[in-house]
């Protein structure tokens, strides 16, 4: 179906500090990559042990009306191989968008962490996690839908409807960008340790979040616990303002990964990961790289340690990627590389897709196979040459579970496997139905696993259904599915297994934000938040309005609460609420400043493709991605940060 031109892409913020962004192309979104070849000896019968998103369409921006518009939704970069850029791999062009107008209080949408969100420690959120680190997986929402059935889903009765693809749009280009950073870098949103290392909490995959299961039950299917109180004003301030780091040779590098720790807010920058004070954003520590990071754990020990891939060398126009073979340990509160490691297949060192942390294990996933190895530096396991399937990735968090791939290229099988994170042992596993050929970990505890049946999906998300799954035994519980029209969260699942964000998994439940679709007002857009029972499949009947003119998102878990971003129309600042995990109440916990300079920035990042942190009434946004622009601009962030008094 032919599809007309997409929009004039928007301009980057003028003026210094804070200030009305015009017209420019977002910088986060990640171009599109092939699938990535089959692994090793597929021939072979598989053996126990140890995805692709589509380009995101863009929206055309209305019409402005007598009233303020908000600004024109953005369209991804499509950025040359350069630093970060993985090699070999080509720069997909972003489909062109379809028309029609989003309306007032539409916010412009921009590529951005993987959500990388998807987490980070003490408080990071994650593309969402929960807790003290990086929150859930950001901007994913669900929508309207219900468990599979033979028959199409139709909204439930009370449930809003048009206007929904909208994001279904964005997702396409989302997807594309996606890709770059699913081998050159993946961005973390959500650090929390698993159960075993006494941290609350844990999110799952970038994106959403598991929640902690402390508390006591309220009988509605949530609990009183929630360590996120509301302060007597919520009312905040920018606290400040991280410069975007300048970049040489119209490159596009990878700037994925941040992490929160109750010391400070740490932020990848170009080959080098840095510490800023929490509240002042006085750079405490500087902890410079070989290379440009490629993909960072979403999980921190409770030592506030973490792990990182990153290249070992920077990229040059001759040779623009060295491959993302270095594997390495971060201790987040000194700034110190505890050690680095590699892994060979012959005489030759693997690159690496993912990375992910449980308890004290460090996994990678590529299609050469999976490696992991202690935090004292002990190889755990490799890569087998007898192997005839290989570990494509791992989700980390309270428990280890990897994506396995046996069969060719055409008839793949995956099979998910619950696995020891001490010597790779295999305690559960669930086959896939043959042909789906990507999948992501949503949470491994409870386990959830997204994946697009069949390339039904059809928005880019990757999500066409949920697989509940009974780790211990490795059955399924239920499977739910989530149409694109109607739901907005989003993982990536090629080669990133943990990139899921804008959803969120606590008290044995699945919240997804719905798409977007008309408000109550003239040109306005809005959504919700429902919630999924991990045990039927069926929805609950909680939902959590947006309110006109927002929308909103799972950021991650707090307890039995569910932390969400509210991304705010053209004339308001955004908000963080908690929302009650039985009655679904919102709590304000945060309102940033109306002011048009302020919004702007604020607007800039977005839930689905930036990297968002809440802890304590600080909420930080950073870049997945930096490059050299084609138009001289007074400033550009790579972060901000605002918090209540």
């Amino acid at each position: 179906m032919t599809q007309p031109p997409p929009p004039p892409p928007q301009q980057p913020p003028q003026g210094g500090g804070f200030g009305p962004p015009q017209d420019q192309p977002p910088q986060d979104q990640p171009p599109q990559t092939p699938p990535p070849a089959a692994g090793p000896n597929l021939g072979k019968a598989p053996e126990p042990g140890y995805g692709y998103p589509q380009a995101p369409q863009a929206p055309q921006t209305p019409q402005a009306p007598q009233t303020p518009p908000p600004a024109a939704p953005q369209t991804p970069p499509t950025p040359p191989q350069g630093y970060g850029y993985p090699q070999g791999a080509p720069v997909p062009q972003p489909p062109q968008a379809p028309q029609g107008p989003p309306g007032y209080g539409y916010p412009g949408q921009q590529p951005g962490a993987y959500g990388q969100p998807q987490q980070a420690p003490y408080g990071q959120p994650g593309y969402g996690q929960p807790g003290y680190g990086q929150q859930p997986g950001y901007g994913q929402q669900p929508g309207y839908g219900y468990p599979q059935q033979a028959m199409p889903h139709q909204p439930q009765a009370g449930q809003p409807g048009g206007g929904g693809k909208f994001n279904a749009q964005m997702a396409i280009i989302v997807a594309a960008v996606v890709a770059i950073a699913l081998i050159i870098g993946g961005g973390v949103w959500y650090a929390s340790s698993g159960k075993d290392e006494g941290r609350e909490n844990d999110t799952a995959g970038v994106s959403g979040g598991t929640g902690g299961t402390g508390g006591t039950d309220d009988g509605k299917g949530g609990t009183t616990s929630g360590k996120e109180k509301a302060p007597s004003d919520p009312s905040a301030k920018v606290l400040f303002q991280v410069p975007a780091p300048e970049v040489k040779n119209d490159s596009t590098v990878v700037v994925s990964g941040s992490w929160l720790t109750d010391k400070a807010y740490v932020k990848s920058g170009i080959a080098q990961i840095v510490g800023y004070d929490r509240d002042k954003g006085s750079e405490l520590w500087k902890l410079p790289l070989s290379g440009p990071v490629c993909q960072a754990s979403r999980h921190v020990t409770d030592d506030n340690l973490t792990a990182i891939l990153y290249q070992p060398a920077m990229p040059t126009k001759a040779d623009p990627s060295h491959g993302c073979s270095q594997i390495a340990l971060i201790d987040l509160d000194a700034g110190k590389k505890l050690w680095t490691k590699t892994v060979k297949t012959g005489d030759q060192l693997i690159n690496f897709d993912n990375i992910t942390l449980s308890g004290k294990t460090v996994a990678v996933g590529s299609t050469s196979g999976g490696a992991a190895f202690d935090v004292s530096g002990k190889l755990l396991w490799s890569p087998k040459p007898t192997d005839s399937c290989y570990d494509a990735g791992y989700g980390g968090g309270e428990k280890l579970v990897a994506v396995r791939k046996c069969g060719s290229y055409d008839q793949r099988q995956l099979h998910i496997q619950t696995i020891d994170p001490k010597s790779g042992k295999v305690i559960s596993e669930y086959k896939m139905t043959e042909g789906i050929e990507y999948a992501s970990i949503v949470s491994t505890n409870p386990l959830v696993v997204a994946a697009d049946v069949g390339d039904s999906a059809g928005d880019g998300s990757g999500i066409s259904d949920f697989f509940s799954i009974d780790s211990k035994t490795g059955k399924l519980r239920t499977r739910i599915s989530a149409p694109g029209e109607q739901f907005a969260a989003r993982c990536e699942g090629i080669t990133r297994v943990e990139a899921c964000n804008l959803l969120a998994v606590g008290n044995d439940r699945l919240y997804l934000p719905t798409e977007e679709h008309d408000g109550t007002g003239k040109y306005s857009q809005t959504n919700e938040i429902v919630a999924f029972d991990l045990a039927t499949g069926k929805q609950t009947g909680q939902r959590a309005d947006a309110g006109d003119g927002y929308t909103i998102s799972p950021l991650r878990m707090d307890g039995g609460n569910l932390i969400a971003y509210k991304r705010p129309p053209y004339d308001k600042g955004g908000q963080v609420v908690s929302i009650a995990g039985g009655s679904f109440k919102q709590t304000t916990l945060l309102q940033n400043p109306s002011t048009e300079s302020v919004r702007d920035v604020e607007t800039s990042m977005s839930p689905e493709y930036s990297e968002f942190l809440y802890a304590e009434g600080h909420l930080y946004m950073s870049k997945v991605y930096a490059s050299k622009r084609s138009t001289v601009r007074e400033k550009e962030y790579l972060a901000v940060g605002f918090g209540t008094s």
